[in-house]
């Protein structure tokens, strides 16, 4: 099991939260952390003594805010509230997603400005720990209150209902998952159910995972780019480091030097360095490949800047502060979050089609330079990639889809008192098939550029390109007639999901930045 993550008072990391969401790390509370918690739980059971209204506390939600609710009846609130915006709809979330999301939550609890008890927030810690992973369905938020929805899904299971997986997966009714590792249900005071659900955590969790995977795959971009320029004949000459500091942007030099070092030793590229090459200028693809991948870079960094500021974030409604006072406040709003990942789902569309194009580029015999059609083994009774180009065409036209924003598409709701949303939960969502598509779309690009290669034999790779064509080559066969294309697209999408093909070339020249 992953190393136990201490949620504090301090912001969780990026690697806590992937520790926590993909290795099924355990959490628990500081001591610090749990003294914020009781403080601003005192402050909470004072105000619910108070005759005078508090949102939240003694009034109802939303655009219900106006009816006072006895102290008779102030736990029954609490367990309404979670069992009416436990509302959502359609397939499972995953695994990954919900557990970013309770962390998230439980860092939110830490620093004492949501009025949980003390008792409430180390039950959800120990559902975290014991692998308990709520259902919550993928349709229902609007990112803003934050992810009602989502957020009230995993509530609900805290309370003993609804439905949860256990730690080895099986789908289980949520009293029985509890019971089996040791807790109890949790019963609801004043506060808590606003506290449990009024959150970003889901949008900001699938950021936090999407940058996370987005870095990874624009090394895999570069990787992928320098065999299709390699096996195009083109030059590396572009990629010099002088040329590209004559346009400063800080990604688009991390990408040229990349590139400029996946080409270097390259008996392809010194075939055609002579001064009778008939090649003027490559094509924007491949020139331009360090630009395009470097505003990417770039994206990322913003986007990355944004999810550190959310993560170092307090976010409830009403809020407790230090000095004691209880305020409604809209920092629930999810726009932060909302606007860089549609921005990210621009740079996954924008990534993928420079490399559909290159791709292209090595089928089509009339740009390839002397490439078999579609390197086929016998052109006119065999395809070879002519239709893996159509596959990559295909999740470029999704991801273009996918790229259309989804912060512009407000909705209002509660009888217009939530009169404008973020809809961060929609962006997240298509952020992540968007990263899922682009995987197989560099993965076609990587298999193609591979084929094409080994086809420019007697000359050989460079060592990073060869090194990624050989762990290609452990796991697909080189050139020869068709074969069943499918599989092998899926065993590439798999080297490339997992990182072996960036891997496999850091083996040869060295860590890719």
């Amino acid at each position: 099991m992953a190393e136990e993550v201490v949620v504090g008072v301090g912001p969780v990391s990026t690697d806590e939260v992937l520790r926590v969401a993909r290795s099924g790390a355990p959490v628990r509370l500081s001591a610090d952390a749990l003294a914020l918690i009781g403080a601003a739980r005192a402050v909470v059971d004072a105000l619910a003594r108070d005759p005078r209204p508090a949102y939240g506390i003694t009034t109802g939600f939303g655009a219900l805010a106006t009816r006072h609710i006895p102290p008779e009846s102030r736990i029954d609130l609490q367990r309404s509230v979670i069992r009416s915006h436990a509302a959502g709809t359609g397939p499972e979330v995953e695994r990954e997603v919900v557990r970013a999301m309770m962390l998230l939550r439980l860092s939110t609890f830490a620093t004492g400005h949501t009025g949980v008890r003390p008792g409430t927030a180390t039950a959800y810690a120990a559902m975290l720990s014991a692998g308990i992973t709520p259902v919550v369905p993928e349709h229902g938020s609007l990112g803003c209150s934050g992810d009602l929805a989502p957020l009230a899904h995993v509530a609900l299971v805290l309370t003993g209902e609804g439905e949860a997986r256990d730690a080895a997966g099986t789908l289980v009714p949520a009293a029985q998952a509890l019971a089996a590792a040791g807790l109890a249900p949790v019963v609801l005071a004043e506060k808590e159910g606003l506290a449990l659900i009024n959150g970003t955590d889901g949008m900001l969790g699938m950021l936090v995972l999407a940058c996370h995977d987005l870095r990874a795959l624009l090394r895999l971009a570069d990787v992928t780019a320098a065999m299709s320029v390699e096996a195009l004949l083109g030059t590396d000459r572009v990629f010099a480091a002088d040329l590209h500091a004559l346009r400063p942007h800080p990604g688009q030099a991390v990408a040229a030097a990349n590139m400029t070092r996946l080409l270097a030793g390259s008996a392809v590229v010194a075939s055609h360095r002579t001064p009778d090459c008939p090649v003027v200028q490559d094509a924007y693809s491949l020139r331009c490949a360090p630009q395009v991948a470097g505003a990417a870079r770039d994206t990322l960094t913003h986007a990355e800047q944004v999810a550190g500021r959310e993560l170092a974030a307090a976010i409830d409604n009403p809020v407790v502060t230090r000095d004691g006072r209880i305020e409604s406040n809209g920092n629930f709003h999810g726009a932060p979050l909302a606007y860089v990942l549609d921005f990210l789902a621009v740079v996954v569309a924008d990534v993928a089609n420079i490399s559909e194009r290159r791709t292209d580029r090595l089928l089509d015999v009339a740009r390839s330079h002397g490439l078999p059609p579609f390197l086929a083994h016998d052109p006119g009774v065999d395809s070879g990639h002519m239709i893996a180009q159509y596959t990559q065409a295909a999740l470029v036209a999704d991801l273009k889809r996918l790229a259309v924003p989804a912060a512009v598409d407000s909705i209002p709701s509660s009888a217009m008192q939530e009169d404008h949303v973020s809809m961060g939960w929609s962006a997240a969502r298509k952020l992540r098939r968007g990263l899922a598509a682009l995987t197989r779309v560099l993965a076609i690009e990587a298999l193609t550029a591979a084929r094409a290669l080994d086809l420019r034999a007697p000359l050989t790779p460079a060592p990073g390109t060869g090194a990624v064509v050989a762990a290609l080559r452990r796991h697909v066969a080189g050139p020869g007639p068709d074969r069943h294309l499918a599989p092998e697209i899926d065993a590439a999408a798999r080297l490339a999901a997992s990182g072996e093909l960036v891997a496999a070339a850091e083996s040869a020249i060295g860590a890719l930045d």
